[in-house]
């Protein structure tokens, strides 16, 4: 199964989730990051590093958020396919905007 960025990531986006993800499945855009379910491998290292809580196993994602699973898959797939720079597997500044919420 795997994991899901959802919306505890609107408007924050720390990237140090994805400096740990060892099949770099990260993609951004201007508002959040998202998870590449073909290429997330479920190994859980990403969950510990979100200071903001928002990542989740699929079967685990809150019911409040379970949108956020089909949101992750059409935006990593639509990032992917545009290249870029969606694609993220290092730590950059933080980005917080007016609607974050950092824990």
């Amino acid at each position: 199964m795997p994991h899901v960025v959802t919306a505890n990531c609107n408007d924050c986006k720390y990237t140090d989730c994805c400096v740990v993800c060892p099949v770099e499945c990260f993609y951004q855009d201007e508002t959040m990051l998202y998870i590449d379910p073909e290429d997330c491998i479920d190994c859980e290292a990403c969950v510990p590093e979100c200071p903001v809580e928002a990542i989740y196993s699929e079967p685990n994602t809150p019911s409040q958020w379970t949108s956020y699973i089909q949101l992750n898959v059409e935006r990593s797939a639509a990032l992917k396919a545009a290249g870029g720079d969606a694609h993220i597997t290092e730590k950059s500044p933080a980005k917080e905007g007016p609607d974050c919420k950092k824990k």
